[in-house]
């Protein structure tokens, strides 16, 4: 489980992943060619859409998961676009707000951030509250 949250600013994460009932701390966020890419979903799905975004994001090779279940990639670009890859296609959503949060914390970020919380104190909410977020929190500024 996760949570990210970006804030106009900073994107941040927790650290926590969570394999069959294990907890583990990992980086959820990186910067990568034309801004700031964040993951959350089955791992080594997530390193395998690291390697697209750092390769240039070419539709034509783009790594669909080949499990149940796969990776989301939240990509916030230099322009601060706010991007969403699901699973199984190079295709992104784009959201027009200018905060963002996903995962199983995301309600409780959200809410930090509509009370004028950043994104780190946004994520530390979350940690607090959900016990599926911890284990120390990643942060990225957008330059």
């Amino acid at each position: 489980m996760t949570v990210i949250a970006w804030d106009g600013k900073t994107l941040a994460a927790d650290k926590q992943s969570t394999i069959c009932d294990n907890a583990a701390r990992v980086t959820k966020i990186h910067r990568v060619p034309g801004g700031l890419v964040a993951f959350s979903g089955c791992g080594s799905h997530a390193m395998e859409l690291l390697a697209w975004f750092q390769a240039g994001a070419d539709v034509v090779t783009y790594p669909k998961s080949r499990g149940e279940s796969g990776a989301g990639a939240l990509f916030i670009t230099n322009a601060r676009e706010i991007r969403l890859y699901c699973d199984n296609s190079p295709y992104y959503e784009t959201f027009e707000q200018e905060t963002y949060a996903r995962g199983s914390g995301r309600d409780y970020a959200l809410a930090a951030m509509h009370m004028g919380k950043t994104a780190r104190e946004a994520v530390e909410v979350a940690c607090a509250l959900d016990i599926n977020c911890g284990m120390g929190i990643d942060t990225l500024e957008l330059k």
